[in-house]
């Protein structure tokens, strides 16, 4: 086969390509809870004081074996070593533009807004309880909402008793706000 019609690869994976978490909207700030502010420099540490050093060994080790070709430690060190700096140049540039938010300082607690704790109910009667953390801190399953979401922008500004809409794919949906709750100082 010609040339021209085969991708050529020099051991690099096109993964630099890949998306790292959800972009954020275009002339917006990266908000971060405290916390969640402290989970990435402690993540961003752990990968630069711990990791990466220790995958540096396995590599080097690997390399003074010999064949590099067919060496299995030398090929997954240097793809995970990829890995670990591309991971830590996202953080390191996400922590750069984060705007940390105590959501303990917010004056007007009767409203919601970021950091807050929102108890509603579904127009099934079920109730639910999210909280509106930044893009970088989100954990759906574990009810931890992106700001940017649509559901927590239907909720900014809502307060207990409101009932905002949420416009979903499958339809228009009336919820009920119940309650909303901001961390202690």
């Amino acid at each position: 086969m010609n040339k021209a019609f085969v991708k050529e690869q020099d051991g690099e994976d096109d993964e630099d390509d890949l998306p790292q978490a959800a972009p954020l909207p275009v002339g917006t700030r990266n908000y971060l809870t405290p916390a969640g502010y402290a989970a990435l420099r402690t993540e961003l540490a752990q990968l630069m004081l711990e990791e990466r050093p220790a995958m540096v060994r396995i590599v080097s080790w690997a390399a003074s074996n010999g064949d590099r070709s067919e060496n299995g430690d030398y090929l997954y060190g240097k793809k995970r070593l990829r890995e670990i700096d591309r991971r830590m140049r996202f953080l390191t540039k996400r922590l750069e533009i984060a705007e940390v938010v105590d959501p303990s300082a917010q004056p007007n607690k009767d409203q919601v807004f970021f950091g807050a704790t929102v108890v509603y109910c579904d127009p099934e009667g079920l109730e639910h309880t999210i909280t509106i953390v930044g893009v970088d801190e989100a954990e759906p399953l574990n009810g931890k909402i992106s700001w940017i979401s649509p559901v927590a922008r239907a909720f900014i500004k809502g307060r207990e008793g409101d009932t905002v809409t949420l416009r979903t794919p499958s339809g228009v949906q009336d919820l009920d706000i119940l309650q909303i709750i901001y961390p202690e100082a």
